[in-house]
């Protein structure tokens, strides 16, 4: 094939590395099915398409360039998958990134470009959204659209602002990692992109990077409502641009992964108090809720070795842990400087709630 050949010519030809390397990539082309996405003005061209079609020349172009490398779709056709199954299929594969593929749109025909977006909440004083919230409800929307929706998403809604609170109380442990390869795609796609007009790396809550247990980005390729950015979206040549861009950053990303994962974690180890008086209830500081298990010595932990507790969906993880309530509060003190986000829960019957 005439990429493979194009590989050739630019790249060297990849090594095994040793020890842990990037071994699984889950790929997510958004919408499908009854679900389109947005919408072009003159109804011709479809989020979902597009989205689908830049998802699989990315992953015709792994498949070529990397021979051990496992590559998952979300959905390889037109179906609808919901946002919570789209993470699950991630979560199974054991997945170390998770890349979604989507549209923009907007009011405004003037409003162009690419953006790139991580987990989390925008820094920009007290605003969660950072100014994104009309994007974040659209792609959250979809939830909307499940039968069953108020009990799976445990009645969070799109629409409101308020729903939207409980992300600033999850630490995503991968950030560092989502933002490294965020910067890749943004750069890639800046240099080589047929749209260029770079609108930044943003952090906002979307549902289906809360619920991925892995490095995550949702990059929104260009706008929908932008004559050019629709003209280069309709382009089959346009299209496999923009895929190369992402195969681009992620090479350099599994490369500077892969070179890393063998260093060793040199935290300090800071011994929880894990006693079991008091009939075995504990008292802790709970800094993590994640759908993937993790290891005690993973750097995220900073050191302390954290209690686990299995929840329906989520593992969630306490650390600063005591049978004493006046002793766990202490540590809380130390623990909240380095998790300002955290809060103290009471672990009992296998079980967290929260206290103040």
């Amino acid at each position: 094939m005439i990429f493979a050949l194009v590989l050739a010519a630019f790249f060297p030809a990849a090594n095994a590395q040793n020890g842990l390397t990037l071994r699984t990539v889950t790929l997510d082309a958004g919408h499908g099915g009854n679900d389109p996405g947005c919408i072009s003005a003159d109804g011709k061209t479809r989020e979902k398409d597009v989205a689908l079609d830049v998802v699989m020349r990315l992953n015709r172009m792994l498949g070529e360039y990397y021979s051990d490398l496992n590559v998952v779709l979300t959905r390889d056709k037109d179906v609808f998958v919901p946002l919570e199954d789209r993470a699950k299929i991630s979560n199974a594969a054991n997945s170390d990134l998770f890349i979604s593929v989507h549209v923009n749109a907007a009011t405004s025909s003037s409003a162009h470009g690419f953006s790139v977006h991580c987990l989390g909440q925008s820094h920009r004083g007290n605003d969660l959204f950072g100014g994104n919230l009309e994007l974040v409800k659209r792609e959250n929307s979809v939830i909307l659209l499940e039968e069953d929706h108020e009990a799976r998403y445990e009645g969070f809604n799109p629409d409101d602002p308020e729903s939207y609170i409980f992300f600033s109380l999850i630490q995503n442990a991968h950030l560092g990692h989502s933002l490294q390869f965020a910067d890749d795609v943004a750069r890639s796609m800046a240099e080589r992109s047929p749209i260029r007009r770079n609108r930044g790396i943003s952090q906002d809550p979307f549902w289906v990077l809360w619920r991925t247990a892995s490095p995550s980005v949702l990059i929104e390729i260009g706008f929908m409502s932008n004559p050019s950015d629709l003209e280069k979206l309709r382009d089959e040549a346009g299209r496999e641009q923009i895929a190369a861009c992402i195969f681009k950053a992620f090479k350099d990303f599994k490369s500077r992964f892969d070179n890393s994962s063998t260093v060793p974690v040199t935290s300090p180890v800071v011994e929880d108090n894990r006693t079991e008086e008091d009939g075995g209830v504990l008292y802790g500081t709970q800094i993590l809720a994640t759908g993937r298990k993790m290891y005690p010595q993973d750097p995220f932990f900073c050191g302390y070795i954290p209690v686990e507790v299995k929840g329906t969906t989520l593992f969630k993880y306490i650390i600063g842990t005591s049978g004493n309530l006046q002793e766990a509060r202490r540590l809380n003190k130390e623990i909240s400087v380095k998790f300002p986000d955290s809060y103290m829960v009471k672990i009992e019957d296998g079980k967290t709630s929260r206290i103040n």
